[in-house]
């Protein structure tokens, strides 16, 4: 699996009604139907109700593994410290193995810090789904390699830099990452379902949707397996909360209204550096992307074996996300599996 790559680039079921109803419904049933993935869900927020809708065997609003959308939690914790006076953003870690990188270049991806997650057998889900790695072991693998390129000279998304950032969390307050995303956002927000998995917790709490993955991602042909349980020690700061498409989508919207940060951290957040990807540029934890009816989403993607999910939310006040039971390829073409995720997003927003 190759959550870099994913960054850059839904049983039948409504629970609600209201604009663009049949659109998105239609967008989510495309997903399961062409094969992308065994099921999906989709949770939108907009003028003041909650629509879900589900295609494929999944219970509604289930629990799933949210990947890369743990970044966004991380920021927030980080731009609060630095509103309290506790973290400097442009100040560089004092660890000389990190080449004087800054907090600002660890959040926004211009670290150039090695990557970590392609070294650790993440292609063979058997070789991780019961191993516990240590947050140290994953910045221990990543700093045994050099560089990509100098602090601050181009955007790379890169794993090893929230790692860095969960570490200087637990520095800086003395307290666990998963702690600080839970006082900090889940708790101000009412997240009810998001959690963070205890460590060998390998489940996920009921009612959750099941993730399928290759057995050997390098084989096309190989078997595919169920990996809904998984040691997810390996994405740490990185990705391991787990959440469902409502509280994802929550999230987003509570963020945006300046319910986590204050406007000045919000406006650092939502400062971007170009990807490389046509319309879409990256800020401190957050992707911007320009939907097809000229709004802006803010959010971010997520995977992990078994799952797939984009979460976002825009100025208008909407927010949805968007979750599939396995990741863009794993049963198909990841270009066409990527597009009808993002087209349910796009339905949902606009």
């Amino acid at each position: 699996m190759n959550l870099t790559a994913a960054a850059l680039a839904i049983a039948v079921g409504m629970t609600g009604a209201g604009p663009g109803t049949d659109q998105v419904r239609d967008a989510v049933h495309r997903i399961v139907d062409e094969g992308h993935a065994p099921a999906a869900l989709v949770s939108v927020q907009r003028d003041g109700k909650n629509i879900g809708y589900q295609a494929g065997r999944t219970p509604p609003n289930a629990h799933v593994r949210i990947g890369s959308n743990t970044k966004a939690f991380v920021s927030v914790v980080v731009l609060q410290l630095v509103a309290e006076g506790r973290v400097d953003l442009d100040g560089r870690l004092d660890d000389p193995r990190l080449g004087g990188v800054t907090v600002r270049q660890l959040l926004q991806h211009t670290s150039g810090l090695p990557e970590y997650t392609d070294t650790i057998g993440l292609d063979r889900p058997d070789q991780v789904r019961h191993r516990y790695l240590s947050p140290h072991d994953l910045l221990d693998v990543a700093l045994a390699k050099p560089a990509q390129f100098p602090p601050g000279t181009r955007f790379q998304y890169t794993n090893t830099n929230y790692a860095v950032l969960g570490l200087l969390v637990q520095k800086v307050t003395g307290r666990p990452i998963q702690e600080e995303i839970t006082t900090r956002v889940i708790n101000r927000l009412k997240l009810r379902d998001t959690y963070w998995p205890a460590q060998g917790d390998e489940g996920l709490r009921q009612p959750f949707a099941r993730g399928v993955h290759l057995a050997d991602e390098n084989d096309p042909r190989s078997a595919v397996i169920d990996v809904t349980t998984m040691d997810p020690s390996w994405a740490w700061a990185a990705g391991q909360l787990i959440s469902t498409p409502k509280d994802l989508a929550s999230f987003y919207r509570g963020l945006l209204a300046g319910d986590l940060l204050p406007a000045a951290q919000l406006a650092q957040m939502r400062t971007t550096v170009e990807t490389g990807a046509p319309g879409v540029g990256y800020g401190l934890g957050l992707f911007s992307t320009r939907l097809s009816c000229g709004v802006t989403m803010w959010g971010h993607n997520g995977g992990f074996h078994g799952y797939y999910s984009l979460g976002g939310a825009t100025d208008t006040g909407r927010a949805a996300a968007v979750v599939q039971t396995a990741l863009p390829g794993v049963l198909g073409d990841p270009a066409k599996a990527e597009a009808r995720v993002r087209e349910a997003q796009d339905k949902a927003l606009c």
